[in-house]
């Protein structure tokens, strides 16, 4: 059990690693990866609700909101009404945000690809298989506790 502990709280000590060197990169370039992340979610799934990213980053919708609010105000963001449904607001990435994006995306690109670098293209898809072992038992464990 000693061994299996000392695995995850390896896997996890290199994820916040990785994140906080790629927050550190991101901030010498005046970008932050949380903002990033938004911006290239919605670069990639489209308009969204703010209820939608705060599901997709098991984030508090208030925490998610105050995001958008400052990516609203710098022009990166825009809200929409719901073309069905008042009620609700699409958030998009605008022509600002995409530019900003393109400035951002190719140095978190670029970190992640100096750590897994360090991996050959064997290494690479035996980590990605292991990790999907791991993903289909976290499944499990989910839909065990529903």
């Amino acid at each position: 059990m000693a061994c299996t502990e000392n695995l995850a709280s390896d896997l996890f000590s290199l994820f916040l690693r990785m994140h906080r060197m790629m927050n550190k990169r991101l901030a010498e370039q005046g970008a932050s990866l949380a903002r990033t992340k938004l911006l290239l979610f919605l670069d990639r799934r489209g308009p969204s609700r703010a209820a939608d990213i705060a599901d997709f980053f098991d984030q508090a919708p208030r925490t998610v909101t105050e995001a958008i609010d400052g990516l609203e105000r710098d022009g990166l963001v825009v809200r929409r009404p719901h073309p069905h449904d008042r009620r609700v607001k699409h958030i998009s990435i605008t022509e600002a945000g995409g530019r900003v994006l393109g400035e951002t995306e190719p140095l978190r690109q670029e970190l992640i690809g100096s750590v897994f670098g360090a991996l050959n293209d064997d290494e690479q898809a035996q980590l990605s298989v292991l990790f999907g072992k791991l993903s289909v038992a976290l499944d499990a464990q989910d839909a065990s506790a529903n």
